[in-house]
């Protein structure tokens, strides 16, 4: 690494934590209804809203409400996107007459979105139409991500209350997440995109003459559609000749918005971030990576706030700052050392005026690797899924090191709430580890942690690992899930162990070069991402409703502190351990081997 990715690195992680703080006490006043925004401006909206839901915002709810709640809210948004999906044939805003998704193609799409995962196995620009994009997934984007934050804020509501049988109503912090928070930011940056030329149109797509005329041979036929052959019995080619390029249109910086904003990931276009009318310029790359941490690195703030100790937050914004500067480091440098088969066939990959050298495989040249590396790190710690980067081209360290920041839960600043709420998890883990080593009940920001919670934690902790595990077993072992792969061996192997990493932990990015549009992928990954969502949110409002009906006890000599550089070196531990003690051998089998069999061919 030079100055440069140093400086580039840096400035990026400053930015994030200076808009985290300001940020985060809106957040904090929004969730206590006690912002300008919501008491003046917004309540008549709001109350319209809950007058038309017929919902009582006065009343709260335990943590089984506040959990059913959500599975239902969530159920009944799948359903209607499954039907939006395969009838939009017969729907308005569909200039270029996009038929119907597959019923399994349409149950893991509608799934995915539903659980903020976003995973696609399809061409956003050859499979739906405009009213499928806004109706059906934007829509989708915003209240999958007021979904996620909601149980976060429930959670330290959990945290911040005592003696208390309710964590909050979940209609009512669903409202105020995306009225006062998710669509006004979504529509200053919608237009900030568009600055910078990111597309917003409902016009068809465009027909335009190429610049060179493309010519190529086909095998004639006949009529009937029989091949021609002549006297020899060979077929009779015909010239085919191509002047013009399709190009796709539609409404993208509305959804580019949310996508980012809400760590949504998918894309309008197949190439995802990596598409010029998606992410134009550098400085819009920049944006787009600022924005999808700001969320959960503000929401560290908010927690801060909102249980009184403004220390603990900040503890929690450390670990993840630290963490996920060691991950950007590691990936530039992976990427920066090259590939040294390519050395030995004298490819040159040294530096140029334009890059720092290394591999530039799959990479756009208007970002180069510094950018490509940060946006790697951050689509794959906050669970994104968007991409800039074909992850497939990526060297097998460069490979590894976003999909460890998945398998470790997507804690490193995370999802919009998914990311706090993991890093809770792993915080009373950490401090039931410490309590045990010097024989004393744990204790986290006042609120002792017992086995009911513990067992709650373990469940967390423990079933992404066998989601993964087990998913990429029976893919690996059986005919329909080895029939995607196209690149046999060590990294046909990474290509299905990072395609259910990424739906189990909700991320929805992908390796690339699997096969996975088939009823064996689209069944599997869905219930994947779906037990990967919501089997994590009914533990950790479970957890919620505990903790708020415990009495705060007071600080003694005996007190672990959570909020020093101690505590943050014990959180990047554990969450360092359980990944490593999880997930190595399955690394090892892939990206792995992979590296050593790269440096034997030296």
């Amino acid at each position: 690494m030079n100055a440069d990715d140093l400086f580039q690195t840096a400035l990026f992680i400053i930015v994030v934590l200076v808009i985290a703080f300001p940020f985060g006490r809106y957040m904090a006043s929004v969730f206590s209804g006690t912002s300008i925004v919501v008491r003046r401006i917004g309540r008549p909206i709001e109350n319209l809203l809950y007058r038309v839901a017929g919902v009582n915002p006065e009343v709260e709810m335990n943590w089984k409400q506040y959990a059913f709640a959500v599975l239902v809210f969530s159920g009944l948004g799948t359903l209607v996107l499954y039907a939006l999906l395969r009838t939009q044939q017969w729907l308005p805003l569909n200039p270029q007459a996009m038929g119907p998704m597959t019923p399994d193609a349409a149950f893991d799409t509608a799934v995915s979105f539903v659980t903020n995962t976003n995973w696609q196995d399809y061409g956003g620009e050859s499979t739906l139409s405009y009213l499928t994009q806004m109706l059906g997934l934007t829509v989708q984007n915003f209240i999958s991500a007021a979904a996620g934050i909601a149980v976060a804020v429930a959670l330290i509501r959990g945290f911040a209350r005592h003696t208390s049988q309710t964590i909050g109503n979940f209609w009512v912090d669903l409202t105020r997440i995306t009225l006062y928070i998710l669509i006004p930011i979504s529509f200053v940056l919608a237009l900030l995109f568009m600055s910078q030329g990111v597309i917003q149109t409902f016009e068809g797509y465009k027909d335009v003459p190429t610049l060179q005329t493309t010519t190529y041979q086909t095998p004639k036929k006949d009529a009937q559609g029989n091949p021609v052959t002549d006297a020899k019995g060979n077929p009779v080619m015909v010239d085919n000749k191509v002047d013009t390029q399709t190009i796709a249109m539609g409404p993208v910086a509305s959804q580019e918005a949310i996508k980012i904003f809400g760590t949504n990931g998918g894309g309008f276009f197949n190439a995802n971030s990596a598409h010029p009318y998606e992410n134009p310029t550098p400085f819009c790359n920049f944006l787009q990576v600022v924005a999808m941490l700001s969320i959960p690195a503000a929401l560290c703030v908010t927690f801060g706030i909102m249980i009184g100790d403004r220390r603990q937050g900040i503890a929690l914004l450390a670990a993840m700052a630290v963490a996920f500067s060691f991950a950007c480091w590691g990936e530039i440098a992976a990427e920066q050392s090259g590939n040294p088969l390519f050395t030995s066939l004298r490819v040159d990959q040294s530096a140029t005026s334009a890059q720092s050298g290394g591999n530039m495989e799959g990479k756009e040249t208007r970002f180069g690797i510094a950018q490509s590396g940060m946006f790697v790190v951050s689509t794959t710690a906050a669970s994104t899924g968007a991409v800039n980067t074909m992850h497939d081209s990526l060297t097998p360290l460069g490979g590894l090191i976003p999909m460890l920041l998945i398998q470790l839960g997507e804690m490193i600043f995370g999802g919009v709430g998914s990311g706090l709420y993991s890093m809770l998890a792993f915080a009373l883990l950490a401090v039931f580890v410490a309590g045990l080593m010097i024989g004393r009940t744990p204790e986290y920001v006042g609120k002792k942690i017992e086995s009911y919670e513990m067992k709650m934690i373990a469940i967390v902790v423990l079933l992404t690992p066998f989601l993964v595990l087990v998913g990429t077993s029976i893919a690996v072992l059986t005919a329909a899930g080895t029939a995607g792969i196209a690149n046999p061996g060590p990294h046909g192997f990474s290509e299905i162990l990072y395609a259910f990493t990424s739906a189990s932990n909700n991320n929805g990015s992908a390796f690339g070069g699997l096969s996975v549009n088939t009823p064996f992928y689209n069944v599997a990954l869905g219930i994947c991402m779906w037990l990967g969502r919501f089997v994590w949110i009914v533990p950790v409002l479970a957890v919620a409703g505990a903790l708020a009906a415990k009495k705060r006890l007071a600080v003694t000599a005996g007190t672990l502190p959570t909020h020093g550089s101690l505590f943050v070196v014990v959180l990047l531990g554990s969450i360092a351990l359980v990944g490593a003690l999880t997930y190595v051998p399955a690394l090892a089998l892939g990206p792995g081997v992979e590296h050593l069999i790269m440096l034997a061919g030296k």
